[in-house]
């Protein structure tokens, strides 16, 4: 019997030794699971870097809430992907997240590329059974969340650039303009010109800043 080998990080302890509960039981057709479990950031940092000196896994799973528990450094499921394609870049990585709009989705596309990506309130057996399948065999996998925020970004005709999409994704969560420069390293200037900037790329030049993320979210950036 093959055994395709999982790596498991999340910081909800019972939601990974949920997948492997379900994963290991299973026959897949013609191969079985076995599934290790990290439980914060550091062990999943440790595992990821102990398999790329011997045996590496064949798909990691990771959260994106994923913070150190002994460091204030803002670090997340997102450093261990980009950590896990430069140690091991055989191995699989999908994303498991709470997360499912689309700048999230789509920052994650853009530096990590991963090999799969579900949301977790799409999570069942049946579909994580098919995820294991799909991304051993011929990934990638998408469930039907993060799916549609790919498609929605595909189709649109704007380009805009990683601090115009910071700008938008922080006025969507309610920070006010003038605390935006500073988590962007940029003058409040700079950020208040960047919106009068997306406001006519927008068409909503006369309009409010919710008026512009209202705009952001129907062409799939938010």
């Amino acid at each position: 019997m093959k055994y395709v080998r999982i790596l498991a990080i999340d910081d909800h302890e019972m939601t990974p030794l949920g997948y492997k509960y379900v994963l290991e039981e299973k026959d897949l057709g013609g191969f079985q699971v076995k599934m290790d479990v990290a439980s914060n950031y550091e062990m999943g940092e440790d595992s990821i870097r102990s398999s790329a000196k011997g045996l590496r896994y064949d798909i990691i799973l990771l959260d994106i809430r994923l913070f150190p528990t002994e460091s204030h450094e803002q670090r997340s499921g997102e450093d261990l992907g980009i950590l896990a394609r430069e140690l091991v870049p055989e191995s699989k990585v999908v994303f498991m997240s709470s997360f499912s709009d689309n700048y999230r989705i789509n920052s994650i596309f853009a530096s990590v590329n991963p090999d799969g990506y579900m949301v977790k309130s799409e999570i069942d057996e049946k579909s994580l059974i098919a995820m294991v399948q799909t991304v051993t065999k011929n990934p990638p996998y998408y469930s039907a969340g993060a799916l549609a925020a790919i498609r929605r970004k595909m189709a649109n005709d704007v380009v805009l650039d990683e601090q115009d999409k910071k700008i938008l994704y922080f006025l969507s969560v309610g920070t006010r303009t003038k605390d935006i420069g500073q988590l962007i390293s940029a003058a409040n200037t700079t950020v208040e010109s960047r919106k009068r900037q997306l406001k006519t790329l927008f068409g909503v030049e006369n309009g409010n800043d919710m008026s512009l993320v209202e705009e952001a979210k129907k062409r799939g950036f938010l």
